[in-house]
């Protein structure tokens, strides 16, 4: 049970990254976001998703 919990965990964090290159911000912005979401694991990737990814673009214009 353990193993599918992380492997959800990490495709999980790829797509968010994905998402994150993808969007028209300079590349420190990227790198900082992208950090932030594979530091901080399961919380990062929730409040990525259901937060952060419409305000993303306006921190780091």
């Amino acid at each position: 049970m353990g193993t599918i919990i992380y492997l959800a965990g990490l495709v999980c964090a790829v797509w968010c990254v994905l998402d994150i290159w993808k969007k028209p911000m300079a590349l420190p912005g990227k790198v900082i976001t992208a950090l932030a979401v594979l530091l901080t694991s399961w919380v990062g990737i929730l409040v990525y998703y259901f937060w952060a990814r419409e305000h993303v673009t306006e921190w780091f214009k």
